[in-house]
């Protein structure tokens, strides 16, 4: 027979609540130089598994900030000739990667090499 007691168990609840605001924050941590993906996730006290579902999701687009349209930054700077650019024409759009790489667009290109260099991008 129950003798009227209660046990009430307190602590933080297992299941959380994770903005995206705060997911997006928590993968941005892992793109630090010499970060590694298993020490953010315990500094958040989150698997690791956890944290590398939502960077699939950023890397495929299922997981933006809210009213995102899918762009990216854009910085417009002064028109340039390098002499590191192939042709004496100016690029009508330069892609500079973080590994120093640059991918030169041209004036004028065609819509097929748009879409192959924008589904490189995407990897």
């Amino acid at each position: 027979m129950l003798d009227g007691t209660i046990e009430i168990i307190t602590g933080r609840e297992r299941r959380r609540r994770w903005s995206v605001e705060d997911k997006l924050r928590i993968v941005g941590e892992t793109h630090e130089c010499g970060v590694r993906i298993g020490a953010v996730a315990v500094r958040h006290d989150i698997s690791a598994s956890l944290l590398h579902s939502w960077r699939y999701q950023v890397r495929h687009g299922l997981l933006c900030p809210d009213g995102a349209t899918g762009f990216v930054p854009v910085r417009v700077g002064e028109s340039r000739r390098d002499s590191a650019v192939p042709s004496a024409l100016p690029a009508a759009i330069e892609v500079a990667l973080a590994d120093g790489s640059r991918i030169y667009i041209r004036d004028g290109a065609n819509a097929a090499t748009l879409r192959a260099v924008v589904a490189a991008l995407r990897l």
